[in-house]
């Protein structure tokens, strides 16, 4: 079976450094609802500071929603990591096509990581947090076109 040409998985152990501005902010905000969560504090308020910084506070209980629908299922690096790690590619993936593609392949994505329930439930979120950052300039980028 030939292996060559078939197209890598995006973002896949990307250095941060190199994400364009919205999804940076993306990953900034789940890093720090992660670790505000392991840490027993409330992680809404952690996730909130940086979406604040570039007026799009209104994301937050959206972001809250999606990173609450998988519980302990995402596997999210801390706030210093150098590059994405365990579920952000996916998590980078499902919001980017919550903002630019088809609902069903939001959803889609969302399944891969939640069982249906909690990814009908995540993928609305999504959905909300994708139009907050549109009306405030942020696209996010469209990795499957």
């Amino acid at each position: 079976m030939a292996t060559h040409g078939l197209p890598t998985w995006p973002w896949q152990a990307a250095p941060i450094d190199t994400l364009p501005p919205a999804e940076a902010l993306l990953v900034e905000g789940m890093r720090l609802w992660g670790e505000a969560a392991r840490l027993g504090h409330p992680a809404l308020p952690a996730a909130r500071l940086p979406l604040v910084t570039e007026e799009v506070g209104a994301a937050a209980p959206a972001l809250d929603a999606v990173l609450r629908a998988g519980g302990d299922r995402f596997a999210l690096s801390g706030p210093l990591a150098p590059r994405l790690g365990g579920d952000e590619p996916a998590l980078l993936l499902a919001f980017s096509l919550a903002q630019r593609g088809p609902r069903r392949e939001a959803l889609a994505a969302f399944l891969r990581l939640l069982p249906p329930a909690p990814a009908y439930g995540a993928t609305g979120a999504a959905l909300s947090l994708a139009c907050i950052f549109r009306r405030a300039g942020l696209l996010l980028t469209n990795p499957l076109r």
